[in-house]
């Protein structure tokens, strides 16, 4: 794992770095794959921070949200020191006890859950997850079934 120096640049709203070639192909190898996210750990002048290789619009970006540029004191057009390297952790979210629940008592919108995408089936499941308050979770999972038995929207998104 090498450090290397990028420019934080930006695309509609969305701060990134490209990162070398030699270190694009050493992730490759590391991660068994060239195509798909590939799961990182990176630092960003010293500070370290899980993320996700993507690639976009042809090109592969290491995307650096708030937090990341906040700690390392870094805006776009600012040039900081990277290191990045594969992420073997697990990074599965559990789906919460009480969304599970809910699925099990509403079958039809159990079916309309296991018919989404992953990864729509994953937005749900994180947000739920990082709800920091009782009401505000039961809140939610009942948006949540009403979203699956198509009476309303949530997380912004239209009904499936």
């Amino acid at each position: 794992m090498n450090v290397f120096e990028a420019t934080i640049e930006i695309i509609g709203v969305n701060p990134y770095v490209f990162l070398p070639e030699k270190e694009l192909e050493r992730l490759f190898q590391e991660a068994g794959k060239h195509k798909g996210k590939i799961p990182v750990r990176m630092t960003i002048d010293g500070h370290e921070f899980p993320q996700t290789l993507v690639k976009y619009s042809g090109h592969w970006r290491l995307y650096l949200n708030m937090p990341m540029r906040k700690a390392a004191g870094k805006d776009v057009g600012d040039t900081a020191l990277f290191q990045v390297w594969f992420d073997t952790s697990d990074r599965s979210i559990s789906m919460h006890p009480d969304f599970e629940k809910a699925l099990i008592e509403h079958p039809k919108a159990a079916e309309v859950f296991h018919k989404l995408p992953a990864s729509r089936q994953l937005e749900i499941v994180r947000y739920l997850g990082f709800l920091k308050t009782e009401e505000s979770l039961q809140r939610n999972i009942a948006r949540a079934i009403r979203f699956l038995l198509g009476e309303e929207r949530f997380v912004g998104r239209d009904k499936p």
